[in-house]
This record gives structure tokens, sequence and C-alpha cells, in this order.
């Protein structure tokens, strides 16, 4: 008998749902596939007719994000106003949860990689140097702390509105840290 399509993916996207609450909990060395079955409401026999094993469920959750990311950033053409795009196709590509587990404490520094290697950051940046040799240099300051702030967005649940997070990352890349602290009288001893 073949299950229908609906169930299918039901049953997919809760298996998604609680690997996701518990990477972003603990390490993925330390999720069993009984406790992801248990607490999907399955066992693990309907767990391996979905994926052969967690990491094959990690892979499926990040090919999920890449996706969904790609066809954001195909269906909007990039305005002069670059990194806000780039936020909100990755604000948009997936449940919040899905980037706290992929891009949190215990996520994989590959995905954070992937997404450095896969998304085209450096089309972001006006006028950057093309044949020079620090080009890839400011390429990864400006994709790294990118990534990295909107990393800390989503620990600390988007405290700031994403207009907010842009304004503060185009006051950085502009002015630098030092324009938000001041330089009082430090004592030397």
């Amino acid at each position: 008998m073949k299950k229908q399509p609906e169930i299918t993916e039901k049953t997919r996207q809760t298996f998604k749902n609680v690997f996701c609450d518990l990477y972003s909990q603990k390490p993925i060395e330390k999720i069993s596939i009984q406790e992801i079955a248990n607490k999907s409401g399955y066992n693990r026999s309907t767990f391996y007719q979905y994926f052969t094993d967690i990491y094959e469920l990690l892979d499926y959750v990040e090919e999920g994000v890449m996706k969904s990311i790609y066809e954001e950033m195909a269906s909007r053409e990039l305005s002069t106003h670059s990194f806000q795009d780039a936020l909100q196709c990755l604000e948009n590509a997936e449940e919040i949860s899905v980037f706290k587990a992929l891009l949190g404490d215990y996520g994989a520094i590959h995905f954070v990689e992937r997404l450095k290697r896969e998304i085209p950051f450096e089309k972001l940046i006006a006028d950057l140097p093309t044949n020079d040799t620090l080009a890839p240099y400011l390429i990864e300051f400006y994709i790294s702390t990118l990534l990295s702030l909107f990393r800390l967005w989503i620990r600390n649940d988007k405290d700031l509105s994403s207009e907010e997070l842009v304004k503060l990352i185009d006051s950085l890349f502009a002015n630098g840290i030092k324009s938000y602290y001041s330089f009082g009288a430090v004592k030397e001893g």
C-alpha cells in the first residue's frame, strides 16, 4: 500500500522539526534516532522509512534551506541595498527554528562554509576590486561578519527588527565599531 504524499511530507516535516529542536540544544552526536522517533510520535522503523541515519536527516534539512534560499534569491532582483536583500533571503528562506539549529552553538560549521561557498555574497559588495589580491580577504571579512551577526540575531530571537540590524551593519561597515563605545578616561597603571 502506497502512502499518500501529504502524509509522507507531514511525517518528514515532523522528523525535521523535532531534529532541529534537539540540534539547537545539543550536538548531533548526542541525538539518537530513538529520541527523534519518540518525540515525533513515531517508532524507529518509521524513521528508517524516510532516512538512513541522522546525517541524512541533517542533509535533508540543509538542502531544504539551500533550496529555499535559491528560490528566494531567484524571485527578487538584488537592489543597491544588497545586504538587506540577502538578510531577507535568509530570513524568509526557512523557519527560524531551522536556522537556530543549523547556525546555533551545535550547528555544523560546514553549513556556514557551505553558505559562504554557494551563496554569491560577493555580488553584494559594491565596487569590489576584482583583480586585487586583497579581494578574497575583503569578501571573507564581509561574508563572515554578515553571517556571524545573522547568527547572533537568530540566537537573540530577532531582538532587533531586520531594519535595525541592517542599519547597524551598514554603520559598522561604514564607520567601524569605535562609534559605538566611548573612549572615557582610562587610567594607566
